[in-house]
């Protein structure tokens, strides 16, 4: 079951990845660059738990039919803000905490690290979404500073490089900057 959590995860992951670059130009085109900025940003924080869950399977191979969960939508910036919302509470509030239990119960290491790298991470992007949608509603682009992503877990950051990642402990040369224009 594990597996099949890791391969659901890393489809859900992907689509997220995708879902908002795309997002992205929808709030740079409405005149919200920092938004564009920060969806960028954790888009390249959902590609690194994408790539998580992928090593976790290790060498299992072959083809999968592949059941994941996806928003999609292409509408305003502050509806698609509440989609980021929805998704990443989704995953802290109910994916990730089930998927976690089978991967605890199945002694799977990699498993449990992988999701629960992903699922500290999604709590900050809910957080971060949350700010730049309550900005947006208010007719305003989001205030941001530079946005740390790392690399290996997707812990994101606002302001200033950490020495390490508080999450995967991975220094600071594993972080991409997404800095202010």
């Amino acid at each position: 079951m594990t597996a099949a959590n890791l391969r659901s995860a890393f489809a859900g992951e992907s689509m997220a990845h995708m879902r908002y670059m795309v997002w992205a130009e929808r709030a740079e085109l409405e005149k919200f660059p920092n938004v564009g900025r920060l969806f960028r940003a954790i888009s390249r924080a959902e590609q690194a738990h994408a790539t998580g869950h992928f090593k976790a399977m290790g060498g299992v191979g072959g083809d999968f039919l592949v059941a994941a969960g996806g928003g999609f939508g292409y509408s305003k910036t502050s509806d698609n803000l509440q989609g980021a919302i929805d998704g990443e509470l989704f995953e802290v509030n109910e994916m990730y905490p089930a998927y976690l239990e089978v991967a605890k119960a199945q002694k799977e290491a990699a498993g449990i690290r992988s999701m629960t790298y992903a699922i500290e991470a999604e709590k900050v992007h809910a957080a971060m979404y949350q700010k730049a949608k309550k900005a947006v509603d208010s007719g305003k682009d989001a205030a941001l500073g530079d946005v740390q992503i790392c690399t290996v877990c997707g812990y994101t950051a606002e302001g200033g490089l950490p020495d390490s990642c508080p999450i995967c402990k991975a220094k600071k040369r594993f972080f991409v900057t997404f800095a202010c224009q």
